[in-house]
C-alpha cells in the first residue's frame, strides 16, 4: 500500500529548490540523494513539532524554540528525530535574529537521522522559502497533468487501431515506464507489453491478478501490492479480464492513466448485453435451424432496417509496390492486407456500435442498425450498404462488398452504396435480368472474368485500380479484359457498350 505520510501529489526535488539562486539555500548536513522530494514548506518554532506535520514537509525554523543548554543534552537528538518520525522531509535553519550560526549539535543530529539540513541566509525571508516551493509545486503539477492528458489521448489513440488490446497495452507501458499483462478468465497471460521484469515480479502481479478477479460480493476492484523494488498494481476489467501494471516507481499521474486504460480495455473485452442482443441471439438460432428471414425479422425489431458493413485492415503497404511490376521492376505479386484478429474485429465492432460481427476470414463484417451511422475507422477501409430490411440483407451484402472493393481501389476510408434511383428501375425486372443472362451469357463460366469485368467499369476503365482493388498485377487486368472482350465480341472502349454492359452486370 502507498506511504500514508506521503501526499498523492507532484513532489519537488530538494536539489530543484537549492538551485535557486535567489534563495541562496545551502545543504550542510544529512543525504545529498538528488531522488529527496519535498511536498510542501511549513514554519513551527514548536520544540517538539510532530503535532503539526503531515509528511514530506520542509520544516522552517529560526531556533527560537531553542534552550540556552541545548548543546549539552539530547534536545537535538529528541528536536529532529521527532521530524523523522512525523515525515519530514528536510529542516532549514534560518540565521538571524537568534543565531548567527546553525548549532553544530544539530548539525550532527542531522547527519545522524539522515535529514537534510538547509542553512537560510538572514537575507532570505522563509516566506520566499515557501513561495518558492509552491511555484515548483505549481509547475510539477502542470507537467503532470499534461502528462497524463497526452496519455489519455494516446490510449485513446491506440484504442481505435486494427489491433487496439496490444496497442493499449504497449501505449499503457511507454507511458508508465514498465511492463502491462492482461490475463484471461481463467488467470492465463493473454497479452502484455514492456520489457518483462524478472522473477519473483511477473508471478507476484499475476498472484494480484487473482485478488481483484470477481470472485463474489466484496471483492476489491484494484489493488496495489511492492516486490524486489517493484510496484504493481492490478485492475479488474468487469469482464473476468484483469489488467496488470509493474513500474520501477509510482507517480501520483499512474493510477488515473491505468485506470483510463482499463476502462478502454473493459471496452474492447466485453460482451454487450441487452434485451435486444438477446432478440437478436435468437433470430439467429431460429435461421440455423431452418427459420425463413420472414419468420425471424420481428425479432430484429418491427420494420428494422440494417446496414451491412465490410471493413478490410489497411494496407501499409505503398501502392508503388502493387504497381511497380508494371513499371518493369520485379515485385512479389499483391496479396490481400492480413486478416484482423478477433480481438480487432470486436473493436471496430463496438466502435462502429453494434456486437454482431462476423470476424472470420480477410474482411470483418459487421451487422449495424441504421440508427447508428458509420463514420471512417482509423487504420480500416469499409464500405457500406444500403439501408435493408432483414429479407434483403443477403442483396445488403454483396452491396457492401462492392463497396469496400471501390474504397480499397481509390484509397477512400468509406465508400457507402449509392441509393440514387438508377437507370434499371425504368426497366421491369424480369425483363432486365433476360436481357442481362442473354449479353453475358458468354462470361458465365469465367466468374473471374465477371467480377473482374465489373471492377473495371466501375473504375472507369482503370488498369491499376482494378489490378489493387482485385489484388492481381495490372497485366492479369488486361488479360482479362482483352478475354471478356473477345467472348462478348464487343468493343469496351465503345461507351455506349461498357454502359449496356454496366446495365447488365447490375443485375445479378
Amino acid at each position: 500500500m502507498p506511504d500514508p505520510t506521503v501526499p498523492p501529489t507532484p513532489a519537488v526535488p530538494l536539489t530543484a529548490l537549492l538551485a535557486r539562486e535567489d534563495l541562496a539555500l545551502r545543504l550542510i548536513a544529512g543525504p545529498s540523494d538528488p531522488s529527496l522530494v519535498i511536498h510542501a514548506a511549513h514554519t513551527s518554532e514548536m520544540a517538539d513539532p510532530y503535532p503539526y506535520l503531515l509528511g514530506g514537509e520542509l520544516l522552517l525554523t529560526a531556533g527560537v524554540h531553542i534552550p540556552e543548554a541545548a548543546g549539552s543534552g539530547t534536545y537535538f537528538d529528541d528536536y529532529v528525530s521527532r521530524i523523522v518520525a512525523a515525515g519530514g522531509a528536510a529542516l532549514g535553519f534560518g540565521l538571524a535574529p537568534v543565531h548567527d550560526t546553525v548549532p553544530r549539535a544539530l548539525v550532527a543530529a542531522c547527519d545522524r537521522y539522515d535529514l537534510p539540513l538547509l542553512e537560510v541566509p538572514p537575507q532570505t525571508p522563509f516566506t520566499a522559502v515557501a513561495r518558492a516551493v509552491w511555484q515548483l509545486l505549481a509547475q510539477a503539477r502542470l507537467a503532470e497533468l499534461r502528462r497524463v492528458t497526452e496519455a489519455q489521448q494516446s490510449l485513446a489513440s491506440a484504442a481505435s487501431r486494427p489491433d487496439p488490446v496490444p496497442s493499449v497495452l504497449r501505449q499503457l507501458a511507454n507511458r508508465l515506464g514498465g511492463w502491462t499483462a492482461l490475463y484471461g478468465p481463467e488467470g492465463t497471460d493473454i497479452a502484455s507489453a514492456g520489457r518483462e521484469p524478472a522473477a519473483p515480479v511477473p508471478g507476484s502481479l499475476a498472484e494480484l491478478a487473482d485478488v481483484v478477479r470477481p470472485s463474489g460480493p466484496g471483492t476489491p476492484t484494484s489493488a496495489t501490492h511492492a516486490t524486489a523494488g517493484t510496484h504493481l498494481a492490478a485492475y479488474t476489467l468487469g469482464t473476468g479480464f484483469v489488467l496488470g501494471v509493474a513500474t520501477p516507481s509510482r507517480e501520483p499521474g499512474d493510477h488515473t492513466i491505468a485506470s483510463v486504460a482499463a476502462v478502454l480495455l473493459t471496452l474492447l473485452t466485453g460482451e454487450q448485453q441487452s434485451g435486444s442482443g438477446a432478440a437478436r441471439t435468437s433470430a439467429l438460432v431460429r435461421l440455423l435451424l431452418g427459420g425463413t428471414a420472414e419468420e425471424v425479422a420481428p425479432l430484429l425489431g418491427k420494420g428494422a432496417t440494417w446496414l451491412v458493413v465490410h471493413a478490410s485492415p489497411n494496407d501499409r503497404r505503398d501502392r508503388a509496390d502493387l504497381l511497380s511490376g508494371a513499371r518493369g521492376t520485379a515485385r512479389p505479386a499483391p496479396t490481400h492486407p492480413h486478416p484482423p484478429d478477433l480481438l480487432a474485429a470486436t473493436a471496430l465492432g463496438a466502435s462502429l456500435g453494434s456486437p454482431l460481427i462476423d470476424p472470420v476470414g480477410e474482411v470483418v463484417r459487421i451487422l449495424l442498425p441504421t440508427d447508428r451511422e458509420p463514420g471512417p475507422q482509423p487504420g480500416w477501409t469499409l464500405g457500406v450498404s444500403a439501408p435493408a430490411p432483414p429479407q434483403q440483407l443477403a442483396l445488403a451484402d454483396t452491396q457492401a462488398a462492392r463497396a469496400l472493393t471501390r474504397a480499397r481501389a481509390t484509397r477512400t476510408p468509406l465508400i457507402r452504396h449509392s441509393t440514387r434511383p438508377a437507370l434499371d428501375e425504368l426497366v421491369p425486372r424480369q425483363e432486365a435480368e433476360a436481357h442481362a443472362r442473354a449479353l453475358l451469357a458468354p462470361l458465365a463460366e469465367h466468374p473471374a472474368l465477371t467480377e473482374t469485368l465489373r471492377t473495371w467499369l466501375s473504375l472507369h476503365g482503370s488498369w491499376d485500380r482494378t489490378a489493387v482493388a482485385l489484388a492481381v498485377h495490372r497485366n492479369t487486368v488486361r488479360q482479362r479484359i482483352a478475354r471478356c472482350a473477345a467472348l462478348l465480341d464487343a468493343e469496351l472502349d465503345d461507351p455506349d457498350v461498357r454502359m449496356e454492359l454496366w446495365f447488365a452486370l447490375r443485375q445479378e
